[in-house]
């Protein structure tokens, strides 16, 4: 009986492997601004893209967005933050040019904390089924 349960329990643990590898290979990996990467006037990116929940954000490199440390940053903000260009205490900041977004239903905005730069253009609203 025992020969039985084992087999039951590796069928299982196969499927569930594969459920998870399913799903992991549906998610698409975008290079935030293409060859240009993060920079003023790359708001305009993400248009005409479809974006699906569990899809990753990133830069060249591996990085999220393709900047350099000091020179930029970016904040996770709520709609109100985005329209404003100001990132509401507890936003999420980023800052090494080495950071990873896993999307989420809905829509997600960036923003540049620099002073000015989102102003100037360097803010982006994703939406992900």
């Amino acid at each position: 009986m025992a020969h039985g349960r084992d087999t039951t329990v590796v069928l299982a643990l196969v499927l569930l492997c594969g459920l998870l590898h399913g799903e992991l290979a549906e998610s698409t990996v975008y290079t935030v601004g293409d060859s240009g990467g993060w920079t003023f006037g790359s708001g305009s990116w993400s248009q005409g893209k479809s974006f699906r929940a569990g899809d990753v954000l990133r830069g060249c490199s591996g990085r999220m967005f393709k900047y350099a440390p000091g020179a930029h940053n970016v904040v996770a903000v709520d709609a109100a933050g985005y329209n404003s260009c100001s990132a509401p205490g507890g936003a999420v900041r980023y800052s090494s040019g080495n950071d990873r977004v896993t999307l989420s239903r809905g829509t997600s905005f960036f923003i540049c904390g620099v002073p000015g730069h989102c102003a100037a253009g360097m803010k982006m609203a994703v939406t992900a089924a």
